[in-house]
């Protein structure tokens, strides 16, 4: 068969029908419950998966002798700060029957970690990003068991975290919306999905805001009326709070703030960590993609096609446009937080021998005093797949050098760029060798 004359041409037209069927799966929406994703079905590990391990083998343990205290306890052992507090009384998550503006629903954070708890809920809330798959979302009784299980959600999650909103990834989002005095919301009036580039005024309806910024306005801490818009929302009575006792009983609550700092971090973190999961997607899912042609095709095994190449540079550029604030609203007023949070937030580092550090804040104008993200230390960043991170270090060493200052990258100056690239080289030296060492091709330029 092999020695047919026509044998050659039919494998050639086979391996292009193989193509192009590839192709319309890739250019679709990536199914992540597929290889090479496989999202529902793939071992998980994350801060939750490595807490219950030491649960089990009772290295750690949960205790309290009421659900306040319970919650303290797995905040510490999550090493989440109790100053990450965010307090939200819309009914726009798991348990709203259960939320209002009397009652609010916390949210606690750090790098990589979520836990939302409801006074009087069935269960505390849980997300963590695992490295390798996003977003992964659990439960866990808050009825004080001996033996604590964390409980893995089955899609119901999804449903509202995975959408374009997530760039169509598992992942976070936080929403704006006009709430009436029971905590429901005015889907009619409109809503905002809000990150970093949104503008003040369209941000934390819904939501307790606690510190000082001056003439800005939000839509945080306000009741609406049926008919509010945008326009006619009075947000007057929400601006520049700092005690929360008149409004509601915080005493149930680990804090008495839901630090407008806080809600800075969370806009900023909640983007960037979509932007991580879909160029772990996108990277994974193309080179999937190249390793099936490459076979049909008797290409090399380490072949990279133009489309990977193009993909990879897509979710990279949009990845680093978010590192590096190239799309932060600017912040007009001096802010000023009401708790510990900014003290605790900036103490992790790490510094540089200047003593430097991406965490440090300067909260006039923009958010940081050196415009990158601290998450470029987290695991999720460190696990993206090489041919990314290389892709991500070259570009990185391309903007912070001035070879590139135009387009997504002009609002860096000079002494930015400086700072960032010093830090970098000190603090995570890695991202330049790796992206030294592969010497990606990749186009810069790629949309």
């Amino acid at each position: 068969m092999k020695n047919c004359p026509g044998f050659g041409r039919m494998k050639l037209f086979m391996s292009l029908i193989i193509c192009l069927s590839l192709n319309v799966e890739v250019m679709a929406q990536v199914d992540f419950d597929e290889p090479p994703i496989s999202y529902s079905s793939a071992p998980t590990d994350n801060p939750i998966t490595k807490l219950q391990k030491q649960l089990d083998e009772q290295e750690v343990t949960l205790r309290g002798d009421n659900p306040r205290d319970y919650l303290g306890s797995l905040l510490d052992a999550l090493d989440i700060p109790k100053s990450s507090q965010a307090l939200v009384f819309s009914k726009t998550s798991l348990q709203l029957r259960k939320i209002s503006p009397k009652r609010p629903r916390a949210l606690y954070f750090n790098d990589d970690t979520y836990v939302g708890w409801v006074q009087g809920g069935d269960v505390i809330e849980i997300s963590t990003v695992d490295p390798s798959l996003g977003a992964v979302f659990y439960t866990l009784s808050n009825s004080m068991p001996d033996r604590p299980e964390f409980v893995r959600d089955q899609g119901q999650c999804l449903a509202c975290h995975e959408s374009s909103r997530t760039h169509r990834v598992p992942g976070h989002l936080m929403r704006s919306v006009f709430v009436d005095h029971s905590g429901q919301p005015h889907f009619g009036s409109g809503t905002y999905t809000t990150t970093q580039a949104s503008p003040f005024e369209k941000r934390w309806g819904g939501w307790y805001v606690t510190g000082q910024h001056g003439a800005l306005r939000h839509m945080g801490n306000v009741i609406a009326n049926r008919n509010d818009r945008l326009e006619t929302l009075d947000r007057e009575p929400g601006a520049n709070v700092t005690d929360l006792s008149e409004l509601f009983d915080v005493d149930p609550y680990l804090e008495s703030t839901s630090d407008i700092v806080a809600l800075l971090v969370l806009t900023h973190q909640l983007e960037m960590h979509n932007l991580i999961t879909r160029a772990v997607y996108e990277t994974r899912s193309a080179e999937h993609y190249d390793t099936i042609m490459n076979a049909a095709l008797d290409r090399p095994a380490d072949y990279r096609s133009e489309s990977t190449e193009r993909r990879i540079a897509s979710a990279g550029e949009k990845l680093l446009q978010c590192l590096l604030f190239a799309d932060e609203a600017p912040l007009g007023e001096v802010i000023e937080g009401s708790g510990r949070f900014r003290e605790e937030f900036e103490a992790r580092g790490p510094f540089d021998k200047q003593g430097r550090s991406l965490r440090q804040f300067k909260l006039e104008g923009r958010l940081f005093r050196y415009p990158c993200s601290y998450l470029i230390y987290s695991d999720s960043f460190d696990a993206l797949p090489p041919t990314a991170f290389a892709y991500v270090g070259r570009r990185l060493q391309e903007i912070l050098s001035g070879d590139d200052t135009s387009g997504n990258f002009g609002h860096l100056s000079q002494d930015d760029r400086s700072a960032i690239r010093e830090i970098l080289s000190e603090t995570k030296s890695e991202l330049f060798r790796a992206s030294d060492d592969q010497h990606q091709k990749v186009p810069a330029d790629a949309e």
